[in-house]
């Protein structure tokens, strides 16, 4: 009997281990010994990869079960590439997951080149911004304020890839205002683009507010070698932009109003325009995770996005590095938002696709 006795108790003692086990293991943080990859869709040093470094160092910190971080760049396509890697190719466990700028239009231009769904990502945050324009002051006859533009001669515009809402803004705005340009594109990043505008080889770009701020005004605005001539936007007033926050730029509406009469801008053009900032100046930066991730990777990463609004290393080092504080937005029901925010009426998406492919030579 006392054998017996003996027995149940080992037995119950294993059963509670076990429990207790199963119950720890419950418990453990998701991203307790894992890895993460932050995938980044343009190459290194350009105003994606920096404002995406800043925001993996510091996010991960908020990421229970502390994962290492690895970033990785993987550009081509004005960011198609890297985009379609995390759906197509990547590992579906949570371990990478995408940052991501641009990509919205990309998607919504042409949804049947993609294999995987870009809807169907799991989105975790999304962060809203703008685009600022610059131009060579030396393009004939002279650019000292932005309404000079509309005398420019010889206009040479650069960009990343002619389907980009960054280049197509560009380009629907010179068109609005009258001035004659060609249209240089294919640049990996905004670098090599940036070092062709310092050599004079295109004369015209366009970059967010954390590259204008660190690299173009301290080596082409402070310098003379360029001005700034709009930043997009399409209300007037503009809404006011931590990002813009002691910066003298006109919006595209503020300028276009000067150069006529004070009208605002209309027609097809302006349409097209309103459709691209609409969806790029809410969905500019995404991070993602590819379809079918893993629950708890999802809310482990919303998590530590709502963690990062508090973070005040994040927030010194974005003022010093980018010269504002990027918002990164969560929400239970962001993958749905974001899927139907890249929704674009037949019509527009027809005629704006027939403009990309309407490249001026000269």
């Amino acid at each position: 009997m006392g054998s017996l006795r003996a027995l149940v108790a080992f037995a119950a003692a294993c059963l509670a281990a076990a429990v207790g086990t199963s119950s720890a293991s419950a418990q453990q943080p998701y991203y307790k010994g894992k890895r993460l990859t932050v995938l980044i869709n343009f190459a290194a040093g350009g105003p994606a990869d920096i404002e995406s470094r800043v925001l993996a160092k510091h996010l991960v910190k908020h990421i229970d079960g502390a994962p290492n971080l690895v970033i990785q760049n993987m550009d081509g396509a004005g960011g198609l590439i890297g985009a379609q890697y995390l759906g197509e190719v990547a590992a579906k466990d949570g371990t990478v997951i995408g940052a991501f700028t641009g990509a919205a239009w990309i998607y919504a231009s042409d949804p049947a080149r993609w294999r995987v769904d870009f809807r169907k990502y799991e989105f975790v945050a999304r962060s809203p911004s703008t685009t600022i324009h610059f131009v060579r002051t030396d393009v004939a006859p002279g650019i000292k304020t932005p309404d000079d533009l509309i005398k420019a001669q010889g206009l040479i515009g650069g960009g990343l890839s002619a389907d980009t809402s960054k280049d197509l803004r560009m380009r629907l705005g010179l068109d609005m205002l009258g001035v004659p340009y060609q249209y240089v594109t294919g640049y990996r990043s905004s670098p090599p683009a940036r070092l062709a505008l310092q050599r004079g080889e295109i004369h015209m770009f366009a970059e967010t507010p954390p590259s204008y701020r660190s690299v173009v005004v301290p080596q082409l605005i402070t310098t003379g070698v360029a001005i700034p001539v709009w930043y997009d936007e399409i209300s007037d007033p503009p809404v006011p932009s931590r990002q813009l926050e002691g910066l003298t730029i006109p919006s595209f509406p503020q300028l276009y109003k000067k150069v006529n009469g004070g009208a605002m801008p209309s027609g097809e053009y302006w349409e097209a325009y309103r459709t691209l900032y609409e969806m790029n100046n809410a969905l500019l930066r995404l991070v993602a995770l590819p379809p079918g991730a893993p629950r708890a990777a999802i809310d482990a990463l919303r998590r530590a996005v709502e963690r990062l609004e508090h973070d005040k290393e994040f927030a010194a080092e974005s003022k010093k590095t980018l010269e504002y504080v990027p918002e990164y937005v969560t929400a239970p029901d962001l993958t749905e938002q974001v899927a139907k925010a890249m929704v674009v009426a037949p019509q527009m998406r027809d005629y704006i696709n027939a403009y990309t492919r309407n490249i001026p030579k000269k």
